[in-house]
């Protein structure tokens, strides 16, 4: 009920908003529907989302983690659900502090450096030229945006977390504190993302090492890499995986279109293709073990996943529009480049030229990769699913269902007769006693 009347109040908010109406940009780097993306809401709504709507990272991490946090398989569904419900909240607070700013400041904030120009001067001349509906704005505007909350700047601060920080800092300012408490909020959000950003990365790096040295371990002569106490392997395996999400950091960060217009496609789409293949997996599993009237809930939200994913990797790699397609973009940055031309598009010199003619490479490279391993395993699957249905079922290599030997309340709120069992079983002298009852470990 909660999150309906929140994403009901978000969808108020968007309504009562004036409409942005957005004029016919013909910069190289934005041409597309308008000065904040390119390409049609679908597919790229559902990917710009990402973790908000759906994600296969998270099916990824959770797969080792939640194990770790429960007494009882019933506890799943209320750390993996109840996971993903505090997520979607984190998506709906975007969207709320997205919509409540002025919309000159969430472009000023948003377009990359070489259309603001970095400055406030530039950046007002620029959002006042996108033909917004609210009234046109100074650069002391931008100055003073800055001021309130702390920073020398706010120009072209891409990548979301200053937006919603400085969104969040509007909203907590108005509860607590007033504006002179605005940089602090402002700070504070800021903090809070960093800390979520730092587990997730760290998470992420620990299992695509354990991924990377099992991968390794395959090889002949390689087979120590499957040890996980092994130092040299684990160091190692450390080491190619953080400088590999490094590099792609780096290119993100000197990236003159803007690391977030670039990079964000790739991230949403390799995320969600993660979740493909975790439905896939699980609707497989269920084929094998013959639930087929358990089927159609991995199946359903594995195909329209795989239509997003798979529509905005086609577009990715072969749109002739260079500001949606990675090889467009790269062939015509080429071309400027072996023309001789000192700018292009954005970029301001030869080196942001050739910059954006490595990043384009790369990433066209990994949306291939990516889209291909995920058609892969889904054609794996299907001729594995079609072999079960013949067969009348296949074996799997999940572990057999052992029952249990002790109590543990199925949430994370005990109920009174939970209560009473776990006094009962306290008392009979069995261990352990369940957590979240008063008995402790």
């Amino acid at each position: 009920m909660k999150v309906g009347t929140i994403m009901l109040l978000a969808v108020g908010i968007l309504i009562a908003r004036p409409v942005v109406q957005m004029p016919a940009v013909t910069t190289f780097a934005i041409e597309g529907n308008g000065p904040a993306f390119a390409g049609s809401l679908f597919p790229f709504l559902f990917i710009t989302i990402a973790c908000g709507a759906l994600s296969g990272f998270h099916a990824l991490i959770c797969s080792g983690t939640t194990p770790k946090m429960i007494e009882k398989e019933s506890q799943t569904r209320m750390i993996g659900y109840g996971g993903m419900l505090t997520e979607s909240f984190v998506a709906i607070m975007a969207l709320v502090t997205a919509v409540i700013l002025d919309q000159h400041l969430y472009f000023a904030l948003n377009a990359p450096l070489g259309l603001t120009g970095g400055t406030p001067e530039t950046a007002a001349a620029y959002v006042n030229g996108l033909g917004l509906s609210s009234p046109p704005v100074t650069a002391d505007y931008f100055t003073q945006a800055a001021s309130d909350v702390g920073e020398a700047s706010i120009i072209s601060r891409t990548g979301g977390a200053p937006t919603l920080a400085f969104g969040m800092s509007e909203v907590l300012s108005e509860v607590a504190g007033g504006a002179g408490l605005k940089a602090f909020w402002y700070h504070f959000a800021i903090m809070f993302e960093a800390l979520f950003i730092l587990t997730t990365v760290d998470a992420g790096t620990r299992v695509a090492r354990f991924m990377l040295s099992d991968s390794i371990g395959n090889i002949p002569g390689a087979r120590k890499f499957r040890d996980p106490s092994w130092r040299i392997g684990a160091w190692t395996c450390s080491l190619v995986v953080v400088l590999a999400w490094g590099a792609i950091l780096i290119m993100g960060v000197t990236d003159p279109l803007g690391g977030i217009n670039t990079l964000f496609p790739l991230f949403g789409i390799a995320n969600q293709l993660l979740a493909a293949i975790a439905l896939t997996v699980v609707f497989t599993v269920l084929i094998k073990k013959r639930n087929y009237k358990w089927a159609w809930i991995p199946g359903l939200p594995l195909v329209w996943d795989l239509i997003v994913t798979m529509t905005a990797s086609y577009q990715k790699i072969f749109s002739p529009v260079p500001a949606i397609g990675y090889f467009a973009q790269h062939n015509a940055f080429a071309s400027a480049q072996a023309a001789g031309a000192q700018t292009f598009g954005t970029a301001s010199s030869p080196a942001a030229i050739d910059a954006v003619v490595r990043n384009t490479l790369v990433q066209g490279t990994l949306s291939i990769i990516f889209a291909s391993l995920v058609i892969i395993v889904v054609i794996a699957a299907a001729v594995v699913c079609v072999r079960s249905i013949r067969a009348g079922g296949l074996p799997t290599t999940e572990d057999p269902d052992s029952p249990s030997h002790m109590f543990a309340p199925s949430s994370f709120l005990t109920t009174p007769a939970e209560k009473q069992v776990a006094a009962e079983w306290a008392k009979s002298g069995h261990s352990p006693v369940p957590s979240g009852t008063g008995g402790g470990h």
